[in-house]
């Protein structure tokens, strides 16, 4: 029986040198089911190294959590990558640190902290996640497809780090699996904006950066449980699955 799901598929954790030091795992999965969001996304900027805690933190909270990182390619365009379990995420990771220069500078651009399920820090990141690597957009989206995760375009609204305030089209070879709306519009809006996204399914997510902004925009899912494989189904809309924008 299919059943309808609230996902918020885009939050950052403190491992995010511009999120607030509360986002740590126990707090957001608090406040998702607080909010009474179902399935996160949790998305670090270039690592995945609080996912885990998440994903702990979420099974005594009864929140869904799907792995994933926010990936910035050499032309600054983010994009999500969210995958089926910690492995792939591993192995991508380890791929996108060979191609991410610099040290993160903690005065300018804040901690990185790595924190387990109980919020205890147990170290900090060295790399300036918050660059961008050395890997071009179609790289990217190759690297999210041979892990078998979903690549979808980041709040493709915004005038800074989006598809198209970067490159403004999406180029045709580009497989992505969806795209993302800010909270600033709404999919009505960015369809009219954006006339040739047609082909695409939209996703609703927050880009929480502090715990107030976890779920002040959602994404209805109809699906059989919050696993990937039936999230994927519905952005593909198979199976009876689908999302919807209502909520």
């Amino acid at each position: 029986m299919l059943k309808r799901v609230r996902g918020d598929l885009h939050i950052h954790t403190c491992l995010s040198p511009c999120a607030d030091d509360g986002m740590t795992p126990a707090a957001i999965v608090r406040e998702a089911r607080r909010k009474q969001v179902g399935l996160v996304g949790i998305c670090d900027h270039n690592s995945m190294e609080n996912v885990e805690a998440v994903m702990r933190a979420g099974e005594r909270e009864n929140v869904g959590v799907l792995g994933g990182m926010e990936i910035t390619s050499k032309e600054e365009v983010h994009i999500l990558a969210v995958c089926d379990g910690l492995a792939p995420l591993g192995n991508m990771q380890k791929t996108l640190y060979e191609h991410l220069e610099g040290e993160n500078d903690e005065s300018r651009f804040g901690p990185q902290d790595i924190v387990n399920e109980f919020d205890e820090k147990t170290g900090s990141n060295s790399r300036l996640l918050i660059g961008a690597t050395d890997l071009g957009i179609q790289n990217v989206v190759e690297l999210i497809r041979s892990a078998g995760g979903l690549a979808i375009a980041s709040h493709i609204d915004r005038e800074g780090f989006s598809i198209m305030s970067q490159l403004g089209f999406i180029p045709e070879s580009l497989r992505l699996d969806g795209l993302e709306v800010s909270p600033l519009t709404t999919v009505e809006a960015a369809r009219r904006r954006f006339p040739d996204i047609g082909k695409y399914p939209l996703l609703r997510s927050s880009d929480a950066h502090s715990l107030g902004d976890i779920g002040r925009q959602t994404t209805t899912f109809l699906v059989a449980d919050m696993s990937f494989a039936e999230i994927r189904k519905a952005l593909a809309g198979e199976d009876g699955r689908r999302i919807e924008y209502q909520a």
